[in-house]
């Protein structure tokens, strides 16, 4: 009997020794239904730091492969992105201060002003989804230690524009300007700046949450998490609702993409996880989706 429980336990020992499962899935391979050559899709997340890439297994080797990547928006386009900031402006005709109380509007100006180093003086053209993503962002590099020129969420397209590689949006300038700008009704996004400037704590708490998971590689977690109708941050479950309904629209604009193959597709985590995330959604179109590290061997 001792050397049955010898045996077991060795068994044991060389099993996590030579074959260790891996708990972060980030990256996944695409293939199958018409696929010429396979892609591969990276989740990333903005708050988590380019050094981060060097733990995911095999991620430099994929993209190393592809002649390609896709992504929501090309930011490259410098065109693009003039009017993306001509889009965050107010049409004349619309006055943030008739949107809040007297009270209210003085709290929005004074808290942007510590926080911004700007009041609604230079702000109240912009509307309320801008400022929103603007003191969401200052959170994140005061609390978080967000810096845009660190960040790994763009990385791999700035190497690719170096390369010469071509960079693929999935969303064009009109949808990206909706998404950013428009994805929920005006007094919404009213309701939204007010709630995150008085409570930032919760946006804050939000952040780190999904930080960590990602780092935990929790894609469906990050997905329960943002789509709980309990969520009541900025980033709230019908914003969620808004991404699945635009991943359906994304299975159909990657399929030439993903029929010429060896394409490497770089999104945000909070996209891809669940039900109704994109990695499902491609399975659901026909596409072989797993992780690309699902072990890790060891030689002796």
């Amino acid at each position: 009997m001792t050397n049955h429980k010898y045996i077991a336990l060795s068994v044991c020992v060389l099993c996590s020794v030579f074959c260790v499962p891996l708990k972060a899935q980030l990256l996944y391979e695409i293939s199958g239904n018409g696929a010429k050559a396979k892609s591969y899709i990276l989740a990333t997340n903005r708050n988590v730091e380019m050094q981060f890439l060097d733990t995911i297994p095999n991620v430099f080797k994929c993209f190393s492969q592809c002649h390609k990547v896709v992504t929501e928006f090309a930011m490259q386009d410098y065109e693009a992105l003039a009017a993306l900031r001509q889009a965050a402006v107010l049409p004349d005709s619309v006055k943030l201060s008739n949107f809040y109380s007297e009270k209210d509007y003085e709290f929005i100006d004074n808290t942007l002003r510590i926080h911004l180093g700007m009041g609604l003086d230079q702000l109240c053209r912009m509307k309320p989804a801008y400022l929103t993503e603007l003191f969401r962002a200052e959170l994140c590099k005061q609390w978080l230690g967000y810096d845009e020129q660190t960040s790994m969420e763009n990385f791999f397209e700035h190497v690719a524009a170096q390369q010469d590689m071509p960079v693929v949006g999935l969303d064009g300038v009109g949808e990206t300007m909706y998404m950013l700008f428009d994805r929920e009704p005006f007094h919404w996004q009213c309701t939204d700046l007010l709630r995150a400037l008085q409570y930032p704590e919760n946006e804050v708490k939000q952040e780190r949450t999904l930080r960590d998971m990602y780092r935990d590689g929790r894609l469906t977690d990050i997905a329960f998490q943002v789509e709980s109708p309990n969520n009541n941050t900025s980033l709230s479950y019908s914003d969620y609702q808004v991404y699945a309904q635009r991943n359906i629209q994304w299975v159909k604009r990657l399929k030439p993409h993903l029929t010429e193959g060896a394409c490497f597709i770089t999104l945000n985590a909070i996209y891809l996880g669940g039900d109704k995330g994109l990695l499902e959604q491609l399975r659901t179109a026909g596409y072989r989706v797993r992780p690309y590290n699902r072990t890790i061997k060891i030689s002796k």
